[in-house]
């Protein structure tokens, strides 16, 4: 595993025309994500997908806080959620049947054609930055509507104020219960607008074309590929018009859980309703499922304000 090739976001832009873009590789901090969830295939890798998108648009963003990713819908896969926060930390979960997906994996072939659809069902796909008390919190909601996460992006670009946008999604959830070797990655492209005077209005939309039309036939296989350099990639693609690159910010999987924040939220419960048949409360994170365990002392002196 190539880790320089990994676990990164970064910033181009294609010469001689108005297009930023992002591209985002993840490897191990996808692994670690994942691993301690022992997914179904499936379920891993539209998770994997569904962390890859929130680091993507987070990438375009400019915030001190948190910015999340949430789908939830009447099929299988009920929720998940990831979000990153500005330094660049990525977590994520998943809820789903168990029984559901099991009948569903016995055609494999459908649900990988159809993810949304099979795995999602109907519903919607919100996302959101949390800036901190102080700030106010900004929120878009958009139908789970395609085949695929890549056509929900797509249908939420088309029908939101953001600037206009082309996206290309790929995840291999790696080894199943270890998910070792899981990849995801994302190229993003976004026409910004232009600050050229006279600009050719017929010759900024060929360019637009021309530039989807080459992110169109990027392969799955260079796109989650660690031998590749990410500017080798983006040369490949865009050598015609030419591609600068920018900044390159490395991701990273780390959970925000602890102890005092576990404490603060059992004690919006009534004690009893929480507490097990040994009189101790065990709570398990849902996105690192790290346990935390609670006796009966130390909830005396939790609940008694001592």
């Amino acid at each position: 595993m190539n880790s320089s090739n990994n676990d990164f976001s970064i910033t181009f832009q294609i010469e001689g025309l108005d297009i930023r873009g992002r591209l985002v590789r993840l490897g191990p901090a996808l692994e670690q994500i994942l691993r301690p969830h022992q997914y179904p295939a499936p379920v891993a890798e539209i998770m994997a997908e569904t962390v890859t998108l929130a680091a993507t648009l987070a990438s375009a963003l400019k915030y001190d806080g948190v910015f999340g990713l949430q789908t939830q819908g009447d099929g299988p896969v009920g929720l998940m959620v990831a979000d990153v926060t500005s330094a660049g930390a990525l977590r994520g979960y998943a809820r789903y049947d168990e029984e559901q997906i099991k009948s569903l994996l016995k055609s494999p072939g459908d649900v990988f054609a159809a993810p949304v659809p099979r795995l999602l069902g109907g519903g919607h796909m919100a996302f959101s930055v949390d800036q901190g008390e102080h700030m106010e919190r900004y929120q878009g909601i958009s139908e789970l509507d395609g085949a695929t996460l890549t056509d929900c992006a797509h249908h939420y670009f088309r029908n939101s104020e953001q600037l206009e946008s082309a996206i290309w999604l790929a995840a291999d959830a790696g080894e199943d219960g270890t998910n070792k070797n899981a990849f995801s990655g994302a190229l993003m492209i976004q026409r910004m607008p232009s600050i050229k005077p006279n600009i050719d209005e017929e010759e900024a939309e060929d360019g637009w074309r021309r530039a989807v039309a080459i992110l169109s036939s990027l392969r799955r296989k260079e796109l989650l590929s660690d031998e590749l350099a990410p500017e080798e990639l983006l040369f490949r693609l865009y050598h015609e018009d030419g591609v600068r690159v920018f900044e390159t910010r490395k991701l990273f999987h780390q959970c925000r859980c602890s102890r005092e924040k576990v404490k603060s939220t059992i004690k919006s419960f009534p004690l009893e309703e929480i507490t097990d048949d040994d009189g101790n409360v065990h709570v398990t994170c849902e996105f690192c499922k790290k346990l935390y365990n609670f006796n009966g002392d130390e909830l005396k002196k939790l609940f008694s304000g001592a």
